[in-house]
């Protein structure tokens, strides 16, 4: 049972990455751009939006925005781009860049959350 779960993840973490791929593609439209840099960001970031050790809240946000965000870019991204993302995916590692750019947005969105926090108390 934690072979196969370790496999669905793996097929996950690809099928993000060939997202991750095909927004590069300049075929692939902008809105579904935003969405993909977002999603994969928050998927491959080593930071979560919503700490995992806050009960409920922590693990909520890893399973609603990247499988729901992962199935609205791939409804998104043109079948042709998205075929050859895949295959492209397949033949090749993740890129560590990637987990750095989502820690870099996580941390971007904790401090504007913080900045509106203070001025909301500070007001």
């Amino acid at each position: 049972m934690i072979e196969k779960l370790r496999s669905q993840a793996k097929a996950f973490k690809n099928e993000a990455y060939a997202v991750y791929l095909a927004a590069k593609n300049p075929r692939t439209p902008w809105y579904a751009k935003a969405l993909i840099f977002f999603v994969v960001a928050h998927t491959f970031s080593p930071i979560d939006l919503i700490p995992d050790f806050i009960p409920v809240l922590g693990y909520l946000d890893d399973l609603i925005i990247t499988p729901g965000g992962l199935w609205l870019a791939v409804q998104l991204i043109p079948p042709e781009v998205l075929a050859e993302a895949r295959r492209e995916a397949a033949g090749k590692g993740q890129e560590r860049s990637v987990g750095y750019v989502g820690a870099a947005v996580i941390v971007l969105v904790w401090i504007v959350i913080l900045g509106a926090l203070m001025k909301i108390l500070l007001d």
